[in-house]
């Protein structure tokens, strides 16, 4: 019998052939080589190359103003799970005409932006950090907490739109948030190239930080729990990271332990300045020099970015805002280079 005709045929030629697990996924030789190019963050102030955004548009017009609630002094809907604060309705020219000023921004800088659809009925769709977490080699799919009383409505539904984009632009998906797991991007943070956080709250669980833990961990990161006060929603409202030496911290939001643990590897928590609106924090760094910053929110943080050695890119970003996000909130970034 001929070793063609034998059972140990594919045995001999196989054992010829043996799988190779190295270079591992995330090196830029194998992501160029299956991927076409090199995705996804090293830490959060590396120079941005790709960023995706989603254009407020019709689904705006649901913020109707007889929801105005005088208890709350907005307009708002429980049940489909948005609101708008203040009592007049969004003005969907300035808000565009905000947006296309940060899109501007940003291609004047040389990132190259990318535009993902929403829901007509889901007018926090703009928010597009809180549909992923961007890590070394790709990025993950979040899970979102909103969700209406009728299909269509609240967050949830978003992250379908934002998987369908990433398959699109050829981006890796290294994991969606599944079982009863919840997560939101907004609540992701890198300090450095090896350590993340996560801000606890009701908007993120257990489950939903365990597998991103997961993911970060195949990669020999590591993840901090940050447990955030009161009904605070994410991480953006009390750190964002301005370069690998600086964070932007709101310590009215921020257990003291973990402003140690800043001290430890050496950044410099510069606090936000108590007479500006607290948004001011959601910015968001362009490279280890450079922040794109809602001048609207007042000056003083601005001056003490500045007297930090950090270059301010100002734009009024205040009609956004009352929808309950900012510059950080409505950037997703997809691709870094290290700072």
């Amino acid at each position: 019998m001929s070793l063609r005709d034998s059972p140990q045929y594919y045995h001999e030629v196989l054992k010829q052939m043996p799988p190779k697990p190295t270079p591992p996924f995330e090196e830029e030789e194998m992501q160029i080589r299956v991927w076409g190019r090199r995705w996804g963050i090293f830490d959060d102030v590396g120079p941005l190359k790709m960023v995706l955004v989603h254009k407020p548009d019709r689904e705006i017009k649901i913020m109707s103003p007889e929801k105005y609630d005088p208890a709350f002094d907005a307009i708002i809907d429980s049940k489909e799970q948005w609101y708008y604060r203040r009592k007049q309705p969004p003005n969907l020219d300035k808000m565009q005409e905000e947006h296309g000023n940060l899109v501007q921004a940003l291609t004047h800088e040389g990132v190259e932006v990318v535009y993902v659809d929403g829901s007509p009925r889901d007018p926090k769709a703009m928010f597009t950090r809180d549909c992923g977490v961007v890590v070394e080699g790709g990025v993950i799919i979040c899970r979102m907490g909103p969700v209406g009383d009728e299909p269509g409505t609240g967050r949830r539904g978003e992250e379908g739109y934002v998987a369908r984009k990433m398959g699109e632009i050829g981006m890796p998906i290294l994991r969606t948030i599944n079982g009863t797991g919840l997560f939101e991007g907004g609540s992701f943070a890198w300090l450095d190239a090896n350590t993340a956080v996560a801000g606890m709250s009701y908007r993120q669980n257990e489950e939903g930080t365990r597998q991103i833990e997961e993911v970060l961990s195949s990669q020999g990161k590591n993840l901090i729990r940050v447990p955030l006060t009161g009904h605070s929603l994410h991480i953006d409202g009390a750190l964002v990271m301005i370069n690998p030496d600086l964070a932007l911290v709101n310590i009215t939001r921020l257990p003291y332990w973990f402003l140690d643990v800043l001290k430890e590897k050496g950044i410099h928590a510069l606090d936000v300045h108590y007479a500006d609106n607290p948004m001011v924090i959601n910015c968001l760094a362009l490279t280890p020099e450079k922040v794109l910053l809602a001048i609207n929110n007042g000056e003083e943080t601005a001056n003490r970015l500045t007297k930090a050695g950090v270059k301010i890119v100002p734009i009024d970003y205040s009609e956004c805002q009352y929808n309950g996000g900012s510059i950080h909130c409505s950037t997703l970034p997809l691709i870094r280079e290290r700072s």
